[in-house]
């Protein structure tokens, strides 16, 4: 299990965040119907309690766009994920399908309002990570983004290079039809406890009834 840390200069922009680790031994396959519904059924209920407008007011995302704010990021031109996708079911667009771990991250996500980041942990270099702002000259490709400037943006970082942000995972730790081991990230921007246990404990329940997960391990950092 790796080791994760947080840096003092992401701690002055965010004092509040908590974030929380899960590694498994998974299966990974394409999307199963009973998943997908429970994705649609998410979606249905996030329309019943936001619009497009107020969905920045959720606590996990407030606390997420705050934090790129202090540190000299435009949240809306660098948009979180969790954001991003909650904006995407509440005008009614088509989510994208992936494979049942990515998707089951979009779940958890859409029903907290967290950042989440699913990792293959085979292909994450050295035993530290640690979560800071990026730099300049830190080279970073999202996943379906391209070449991404992070400089200023939190990121987590193993011993070579950029593996997660809230705007985008990396393409270095992308999660293929081959992975087997998952490092999944769930980030607290806004501390609060209770929702990210609950954000554990429903990641952890449906990674073992849609991808047959074995061997977990979960800690939280902050």
């Amino acid at each position: 299990m790796p080791n994760i840390s947080v840096s003092e200069e992401f701690r002055a922009i965010c004092p509040t965040f908590k974030g929380a680790a899960i590694i498994a031994s998974v299966s990974n396959s394409p999307t199963s119907k009973a998943l997908w519904q429970e994705i649609t059924d998410e979606c249905c209920q996030l329309k019943s309690a936001y619009t497009t407008d107020s969905i920045k007011e959720r606590s996990g995302i407030a606390a997420t766009r705050a934090a790129y704010r202090k540190a000299g990021k435009d949240p809306s031109r660098y948009r979180p994920a969790c954001e991003q996708l909650a904006r995407r079911a509440l005008q009614g667009e088509d989510l994208y399908s992936i494979d049942t771990i990515v998707d089951i991250g979009n779940l958890v996500s859409l029903s907290t309002g967290y950042a989440t980041a699913m990792l293959d942990l085979e292909k994450i270099e050295g035993e530290e990570i640690i979560l800071r702002l990026g730099k300049s000259d830190d080279i970073y490709e999202g996943i379906g983004r391209g070449r991404l400037n992070i400089e200023s943006l939190p990121v987590y970082c193993d011993s070579a290079t950029g593996i997660a942000t809230p705007t985008s995972d990396s393409v270095k730790t992308k999660i293929s039809s081959e992975t087997q081991r998952l490092l999944m990230l769930i980030n607290a921007y806004d501390g609060d406890s209770e929702n990210l246990h609950f954000s554990i404990n429903k990641a952890i329940a449906l990674l073992k009834q849609y991808a047959n997960a074995q061997n977990v391990e979960q800690f939280i950092y902050e």
